[in-house]
C-alpha cells in the first residue's frame, strides 16, 4: 500500500497516533498483545518496511510469548505459543505478500488460520481481504519519515472495539 493509502476515517473507535521509534512500535504491540483474548484477528497493512513484522514482536511479548518472532514472508505462516496467563494459546503469525491470487490461499486452508481458541496475526491482509470475517481488527501502518509511523487502529465489531477501549486505557493513562 502507498503513502497515500491510509483511509481517511473520522469514527469514535478509530485511534490514529504516531510511533517515533522501532522501541515505541514494540511497545505499542506489547500493550495491544496484553488485550488480546482467543478468537481475535488481527490484519496488518501497509507497504514493505513499515513496521509490521516489528508491531507482531510486541504483540508476541505482551501475550508473554518467549518464542523468536520472525518475518514468515518466505515460509508464508509462523507459529508462536503465548505464556501461561493464556494458557499456552497459539499465536499464528501470516504474511500474505507471496500470495497473487486469492485461490492460492483456499490451498493453505485460510480459514483454519483463525479459530476461537487462538489469536491470528496476518500481514499483507488485504490480499485475501474478501475471504475474511467482517469482524477483526485492522491496524494500518504508513511511513511518516525514516523514523516515525502512523499507525491507525480500526475496530470492525463490537470486541474489537471494546479492544480499543481497553487500549486506550492501558496506553494513554
Amino acid at each position: 500500500m502507498g503513502q497515500s493509502s491510509l483511509p481517511a476515517v473520522q469514527a469514535q473507535n478509530v485511534l490514529d497516533f504516531i510511533s517515533h521509534s522501532l522501541t515505541q512500535t514494540l511497545r505499542i504491540g506489547q500493550r495491544l498483545g496484553s488485550q488480546l483474548q482467543p478468537g481475535d484477528l488481527i490484519l496488518l497493512l501497509g507497504e514493505f518496511g513499515v513496521g509490521k513484522t516489528q508491531l507482531v514482536k510486541g504483540i508476541a511479548q505482551g501475550l508473554e510469548s518467549q518464542d523468536l518472532v520472525t518475518s514468515p514472508s518466505f515460509v508464508m505462516i509462523n507459529e508462536y505459543q503465548a505464556g501461561e496467563k493464556w494458557q499456552g494459546m497459539r499465536i499464528t503469525h501470516a504474511d500474505f505478500y507471496r500470495i497473487e491470487a486469492q485461490t492460492e490461499l483456499s490451498n493453505i486452508g485460510l480459514e483454519e488460520l483463525w479459530n476461537e481458541e487462538d489469536v491470528c496475526l496476518i500481514e499483507w491482509a488485504e490480499r485475501a481481504e474478501r475471504m475474511l470475517p467482517a469482524e477483526h481488527l485492522n491496524i494500518h501502518l504508513r511511513h511518516l519519515d525514516e523514523s516515525k509511523r502512523i499507525i491507525r487502529l480500526i475496530p470492525y465489531g463490537k470486541r474489537y472495539e471494546d479492544l480499543i477501549k481497553a487500549f486506550k486505557r492501558i496506553t494513554f493513562r
